[in-house]
């Protein structure tokens, strides 16, 4: 029942400063997209997918996913992306939660969203993946109902980040090993993409 109540949120809004300004999202790893990776582990996981990002959205017509850019102009950072895609998520029937993915995380968990609703009803607002002693905050579940508060605190408090929002509620946390590696392992740097090469042909391709 999870499957059928939640939303996939893939974030590419990032600047990738790191990468030189290139869109992370369409790297190639293995013969396809870097999102295309992302796609395929996320999918089967939700009832729907949608992508926020920001500029022209046509650079993503291949992937036929509604793309979502933040209500503010300003770069705001992923919280704005996160209201993006609760306010979308508010109009699709019978959908109460997001649960949100960085398009630069390529190997992510095939169980993510269960494993996130598992720990969410143990009496938890928001739901957050772990790995290696770190809090990934973009790899999360989000109900719906927070939509409100969220637009507040971006437009009234200007709140930027993601794990002081996150902070206001009742967290809980689904911990993921890091062996073989680390699921949750993101491409920032042009060192981690050719990580990503090497860890691409142990992994396989998006339709493996």
């Amino acid at each position: 029942m999870e499957r059928q109540n939640t939303l996939g949120l893939i974030l590419a809004g990032g600047r990738a400063r790191r990468m030189g300004g290139d869109d992370k999202a369409l790297l190639m790893l293995r013969g396809a997209p870097m999102l295309a990776h992302v796609i395929a582990r996320l999918a089967p996981q939700c009832l729907t997918l949608a992508l926020s990002a920001n500029g022209d959205p046509a650079r993503f017509a291949a992937f036929a996913l509604p793309v979502l850019a933040d209500e503010r102009a300003d770069f705001a950072g992923p919280l704005a992306g996160l209201l993006a895609g609760l306010a979308f998520a508010k109009t699709l029937p019978g959908v109460t939660h997001v649960a949100t993915l960085p398009a630069d995380t390529p190997f992510a968990p095939r169980d993510l969203v269960a494993r996130l609703h598992e720990a969410r009803a143990r009496g938890a607002d928001i739901a957050v993946a772990t790995s290696g002693g770190r809090e990934h905050h973009l790899a999360a579940l989000w109900p719906v109902g927070l939509v409100d508060a969220l637009r507040r605190a971006l437009y009234d408090e200007d709140l930027r980040k993601v794990g002081a929002f996150a902070a206001r509620y009742e967290v809980a946390h689904a911990e993921w090993p890091v062996a073989p590696f680390d699921p949750f392992f993101n491409v920032n740097t042009k060192e981690d993409a050719e990580h990503a090469q090497a860890l691409a042909f142990f992994v396989g391709k998006p339709d493996d």
